[in-house]
């Protein structure tokens, strides 16, 4: 799990926990990282192994997850679910603040993708899960920095999967609308907000049917339907 201490993780987390999984968890938060891996040691996990590690340092990911092999012996899953939301404003007014956003969002994820990718290939076997967002379906005035890190990483994984899918490796693309998790507490609840466990339900369908994409709530795949679909002269002149 990386990005393990991140609502939608959790909630999977404690499902596979319950059914007697090994995990390998990586955070870089201690306190709550700490506090996860005795919630699933608690609900029946096997083994429960965790590192404290800022997954932006894409320099130490090969080391850390060879680590995570040679604990659990080989991974069968892999979910990666880190990301920052950012401040739009701030990442429009300030290139940096962006660069942070891509980094997260994209290249780290590109740098876990690629090595677990190769594993699995080699293996001809395992499931690599990844949290992206419904914002990568299109740009959109109020988050098109987020949007593009998630729309950005959308197109990679459809890349890999298309590479790795013969040697019978499942890639599988989540696609989020609004959850209740932290990272959207400053936001104002509608009813289009899932709880994580719902999330968690939805991603565990998608890996046990194989799934190549899933949007979560399903009702999100119609409404980014009707998004992409708008005309980009109608688009443009709209406040989304």
């Amino acid at each position: 799990m990386l990005g393990a201490t991140s609502a939608m993780a959790i909630a999977v987390a404690r499902k596979l926990a319950a059914a007697g999984a090994s995990f390998y968890l990586v955070a870089r938060s201690e306190h709550k990282l700490e506090a996860v891996a005795c919630d699933l040691e608690t609900r029946g996990a096997k083994e429960v192994f965790a590192l404290l590690m800022d997954l932006d340092d894409t320099t130490e990911h090969a080391k850390m997850l060879a680590s995570a092999t040679e604990s659990l012996g080989h991974i069968d899953l892999a979910l990666i679910a880190h990301g920052v939301l950012g401040v739009q404003e701030a990442a429009q007014a300030d290139y940096s603040v962006a660069e942070r956003i891509l980094q997260t969002n994209f290249l780290s994820a590109v740098s876990l993708a690629t090595w677990l990718g190769n594993y699995f290939e080699a293996r001809k076997d395992g499931v690599l899960a990844v949290i992206s967002s419904v914002a990568g379906d299109r740009g959109r005035k109020s988050n098109y920095v987020y949007g593009a890190s998630k729309g950005a990483l959308n197109i990679f994984l459809d890349g890999l999967r298309n590479r790795v899918d013969r040697a019978g490796v499942h890639v599988l693309t989540i696609r989020p609308g609004f959850v209740s998790t932290p990272m959207t507490a400053h936001l104002k609840q509608n009813a289009l907000f899932a709880n994580p466990n719902q999330v968690a339900d939805g991603i565990l369908h998608a890996i046990t049917f194989r799934k190549d994409v899933v949007y979560l709530p399903k009702i999100w795949r119609p409404i980014m339907f009707l998004i992409r679909n708008i005309p980009e002269a109608i688009f443009k002149k709209m406040n989304m």
